[in-house]
């Protein structure tokens, strides 16, 4: 499933029309005819429906659903917004064709009032009025209607491709439609996948209009949805003859006086995933508190001041085959100098948490580094990192996600809802797996060891960081589902849910 922005989608549209000849109105009627085959399958024939109708293409998918629905006995009110005569193109052939089929239409200018009173007796009302189209504030009566359905009561609302009022690319929100459920037309739109905007979507269904994947190639950029479907497809097999160094050996690098928990928590992470061998290298202030943690690995006890690391650091006795490094380390120059010694070894490196914050004092190694360089900030720390807002960074999380991992050569991990990984190349995977629940200190501790540890058995780099971010979300959702609130789930809890989810997938890969 790849995702589109609103030049993306019109563009593709018209190179489905022009150049691979498939006509506008069928291909609106392919919408039309889809969206209302799942609309019959939630809408009982005893409930009431109006179909808000505006005047593009939305607006003519909307005539489709409405005559659909009619022909199968639903009782379907369509109200036509706009004036007809500014009804153009496909949408006034589908107009047409639902005024030939003996259907009328109910127009909202000039029965304003009946409208208002008729929307208490409707159960269901399917959004057909914008789409991708919305430019700027929202202009009357559209306002008006959308708040109108906003406030009345029992209504369930379907909006059809965005909600009306949303931006189909993300940014801010005054007016929209709160649907319960979005059906969109062939491919999600980026308002689906960032913040505020996916708020309004409420459920998110595809539809397959039957546009050709060559359109697509041709007019977008590769977004891709990364799917359990791919996690199951991806995994790595273990064979009978492997051994603990056949999956790798991680160093984890973090923690301080102040904060032990964080690096312990990545590296249970790294063992729960597969890592098959271990060392934490930690201030030696710490060590006796560490060490009778996490029996299972090797450890590196390293100088310290106040807590901290001094900066010194030896990799010449050490045999390791990736590095994860910044959870718990504290924002020092001991920390500084640790990481670019980091970063000049010649393995992956992850950099996480306080390994972020010098980040300006050593992008010029980044870009020189031949192996992989993953980079996992959530939205504040990558606010910091690049000197905007965090507001404006979510506003537009997927070109500024793909410019920097492009510009420094890295594979990006943007954390958060819909978390994005972005490669090298610029190519993005968006998680859908995750939950509130891992709104809490040390999630993302807990992701930078399930990271370290996949990068170490999977060939593919981006393969591997997809799937510890699914894993991730997933080990949440798994949670919730088995009688934990989001309120109480801890980051040890996501640890301990790990091998559960992994169970489910590997099962579902060898069936």
């Amino acid at each position: 499933m790849r995702v589109v922005t609103a030049s993306e989608m019109y563009a593709i549209d018209r190179y489905t029309i022009q150049q691979i000849g498939m006509s506008e109105e069928s291909l609106m009627e392919n919408a039309g005819q889809a969206v209302a085959r799942i609309l019959r399958e939630r809408i009982h024939p005893t409930q009431r429906v109006a179909v808000l109708a505006g005047t593009g293409n939305n607006g003519g998918d909307g005539f489709v659903i409405a005559r659909v629905l009619k022909s199968y006995g639903y009782a379907t009110d369509l109200w036509l917004v706009p004036p007809k005569e500014k009804v153009k193109g496909a949408a006034k052939k589908a107009l047409e064709i639902y005024e030939n089929s003996g259907y009328e239409v109910k127009h909202y200018i000039g029965n304003e009032k009946e409208f208002t009173e008729q929307l208490s007796h409707y159960d269901v009302i399917v959004d057909a009025l914008l789409g991708i189209g919305v430019k700027g504030i929202l202009r009357s009566p559209y306002k008006e209607i959308i708040d109108k359905v906003n406030e009345a009561k029992r209504l369930v609302v379907y909006a059809i491709d965005v909600p009306s009022g949303i931006f189909a690319d993300g940014g801010g929100v005054e007016t929209a439609i709160q649907a319960d459920a979005t059906i969109t037309i062939q491919y999600p739109k980026l308002s689906a996948y960032t913040f505020p905007t996916a708020d309004y979507y409420g459920e998110l269904m595809v539809v397959d209009i039957g546009i050709p994947p060559l359109s697509l190639e041709k007019n977008a950029g590769f977004r891709k949805l990364w799917s359990e479907a791919d996690v199951v497809r991806t995994l790595p097999t273990r064979k009978r003859s492997s051994h603990k160094g056949t999956y790798g050996k991680g160093l984890v690098i973090g923690g301080s006086r102040n904060m032990t928990g964080a690096v312990t928590m990545t590296a249970k992470a790294a063992l729960r995933s597969g890592a098959g061998l271990l060392t934490m290298a930690v201030p030696d202030d710490i060590y006796s508190v560490v060490a009778t943690h996490v029996p299972e690995v090797m450890y590196y006890p390293c100088s310290s001041v106040n807590g901290c690391f001094t900066g010194e650091f030896d990799f010449v006795h050490l045999d390791v085959d990736a590095i994860a490094v910044g959870p718990g380390m504290g924002r020092t120059a001991g920390t500084k100098s640790v990481v670019q010694k980091v970063l000049c070894q010649d393995v992956p490196v992850v950099l996480d948490a306080d390994a972020l914050y010098y980040w300006k004092d050593y992008v010029s190694i980044v870009r020189e580094r031949k192996q992989a360089t993953i980079v996992t900030p959530h939205p504040g720390e990558m606010a910091r990192m690049i000197n905007v807002s965090i507001r404006d960074l979510e506003k537009d999380r997927f070109a500024i996600a793909k410019q920097f991992a492009m510009d420094y050569g890295v594979y990006l991990v943007l954390k958060g809802p819909y978390t994005i990984v972005t490669t090298p190349d610029g190519k993005q995977y968006v998680n859908t797996t995750g939950n509130p629940a891992l709104a809490k200190g040390g999630s993302g501790d807990v992701l930078t060891g399930i990271i370290l540890a996949f990068m170490m058995q999977h060939a593919d780099i981006q393969e591997a960081i997809s799937n510890a971010v699914f894993v991730h979300g997933k080990a949440a959702d798994v949670l919730i589902e088995r009688g934990h609130s989001p309120l109480d789930v801890l980051a040890t809890d996501v640890i301990e849910a790990i091998p559960q989810t992994l169970f489910h997938l590997y099962k579902k890969e060898s069936l």
